[in-house]
């Protein structure tokens, strides 16, 4: 299979502490990315319906960004979300960084902006 690596910007301004921990917290990410979260020695174990899928956590940085592989796909494949505030405008925005099949290009960008709408719901921005 070949991977591509998707990168999508979202804005979504609201103080970069207030995402952080709804990209980066169990609690958060139950939120809007999955039905149910937890985590345990780094392993978030990420819950819908009846499926589950679980992943490592493999660098974050507070109120900057978090990085994820999910543990049945290969070493290179990862999802990040980085939070990029612009010093002149002070916009904030989401940046998701994800790999997925070429062929699954279009849905999975669908599945995210679906995801980050939630998010934005969640946060009152939509």
């Amino acid at each position: 299979r070949i991977m591509e690596k998707v990168q999508i910007e979202y804005t979504v301004n609201t103080p970069p502490n207030v995402i952080y921990k709804m990209i980066n917290t169990p609690s958060g990410l139950a939120e809007w990315f999955a039905d149910e979260v937890s985590i345990d020695n780094n392993i978030f174990t990420f819950k819908w319906d009846a499926s589950e899928q679980k992943a490592v956590r493999l660098d974050f940085k507070k109120d900057e960004f978090v990085r994820f592989r999910w543990l049945e796909e290969n070493e290179g494949a990862y999802f990040e979300f980085v939070i990029r505030r612009d010093e002149l405008t002070r916009d904030v925005a989401l940046i998701v960084t994800f790999f997925v099949d070429e062929d699954d290009i279009e849905e999975e960008k669908e599945i995210w902006d679906q995801q980050i709408y939630t998010l934005k719901h969640k946060l009152g921005l939509a």
